[in-house]
């Protein structure tokens, strides 16, 4: 089942669960989505976080140092469930820490906390058939990546197995902050448009409301990462949840 996003464009919240810590992230979490946010994504920190920039990268080693484990993100998940009941709930993964706990222990135990949907960075959709599987029997919505430089035959597949909402990667690289939208996004969007119905979503690089508005010209929602990240970074604990509150309150105007 697709992800409902309210508003057009949808806005898609990336945090780094644990960062600065979990009491921190479940408020800064309330303040986007009683701000507008439509989906929350909760990032499970990981010790070797390729994909991502400088920024995520380090928020991630402070949850790491802090001792911030899957399984806390999945207490903070149905802790959230709770709080917020029709919010989307994503967890955002590498494959190492679902791995170690077990694909079909994972599963259960995200359906369990009322998460929609599971991203991992690092799952192609040609090796995913174990995880597909386990995700079905879950009622679990699989979310994959898509770059500008997959070919149409992969974009296809991705396009059919996914469920939820696609994630359109803006442009090649780590993620990151930019000055613009990257040209390559639109044509992406366009391109997958041929091969599903689901809402897609357009990540790294946007960062503020010009940003949003440009995305929701060719695409359903925006992922806010590395400025939200960036921003907890700045502000520290005590005001953190004000701050991204405000930020995503300014996105939405």
């Amino acid at each position: 089942m697709p992800i409902a996003f309210p508003h057009k464009p949808g806005i898609i919240a990336y945090l780094t669960a644990g960062d600065p810590d979990l009491a921190t992230t479940r408020e800064i979490a309330l303040a986007a989505i009683d701000n507008g946010a439509d989906v929350i994504e909760l990032g499970v920190p990981f010790s070797d976080p390729l994909a991502d920039g400088p920024v995520i990268q380090r928020a991630s080693e402070r949850a790491v140092a802090r001792g911030t484990r899957l399984s806390d993100v999945l207490d903070l998940t149905a802790d959230l469930r709770r709080a917020r009941p029709t919010c989307g709930l994503v967890l955002f993964s590498y494959l190492n820490p679902i791995v170690r706990m077990g694909m079909e222990a994972f599963c259960a135990k995200a359906a369990e906390a009322g998460a929609d949907g599971v991203l991992l960075t690092d799952m192609i959709v040609e090796e995913a058939g174990e995880y597909l599987a386990a995700m079905s029997a879950n009622n679990l919505a699989p979310i994959f990546l898509a770059a500008p430089t997959s070919p149409d035959k992969r974009l296809k597949a991705i396009g059919e197995n996914s469920k939820g909402f696609v994630y359109a990667i803006s442009r090649v690289g780590i993620t990151g902050t930019r000055d613009t939208v990257a040209s390559d996004a639109p044509d992406l969007v366009a391109r997958l448009r041929k091969f599903t119905d689901l809402p897609i979503a357009v990540g790294f690089g946007i960062s503020n409301a010009t940003h949003v508005k440009a995305v929701g010209e060719f695409a359903d929602a925006a992922v806010i990462g590395s400025a939200i990240v960036a921003l907890i970074e700045k502000t520290g604990p005590e005001d953190a949840a004000k701050a991204v509150g405000h930020f995503i309150a300014s996105l939405r105007r």
